[in-house]
């Protein structure tokens, strides 16, 4: 009886050293097109054409973001707190209508366009600078990539 306990043991043990070097020598699979996926669900970008912004709005908006707390929570070109600018401008056309959604959302904040972040409200910028900034933010999508 102490034989076969000892041999089921040492069976045991084999079948777990055994099943552990299995799981050590797996490698993780390499990135596939679902991380692509995932981007494009992030970015839900919205159809439709862009218009032309003068370039001295651009700069104006540009200026004025460099003065806000815009680069607390956002930065150009990777997600932070809040997202890119450059993902903010993949996801909507240079247009009136959405020039006008995004600097009440400046001005009023919001929550759910992004997932979790929350964006707080800037009561004190007015619309036209909201809408000179949500200019500069949109003209990135003509940036050349780095």
């Amino acid at each position: 009886m102490h034989l076969l306990s000892v041999l089921l043991g040492k069976l045991l043990l084999w079948l777990l050293v055994v099943g552990w070097l299995v799981a050590c020598g797996r490698k993780e699979p390499a990135a596939t097109s679902n991380t692509v996926d995932r981007r494009k669900e992030y970015i839900r970008k919205i159809p439709g054409e862009n218009e032309p912004v003068p370039e001295e709005v651009v700069s104006r908006g540009e200026v004025l973001i460099a003065y806000s707390d815009c680069y607390d929570c956002h930065r150009e070109e990777k997600k932070s707190k809040g997202p890119a600018f450059s993902d903010i401008a993949e996801r909507y056309p240079i247009q009136p209508a959405y020039r006008d959604l995004l600097a009440r959302k400046i001005i009023s904040g919001g929550f759910g366009s992004w997932g979790n972040p929350v964006m707080s409200p800037h009561p004190d910028v007015s619309m036209e600078d909201a809408q000179t900034m949500v200019y500069y933010i949109l003209s990135l999508k003509y940036r050349p990539v780095h």
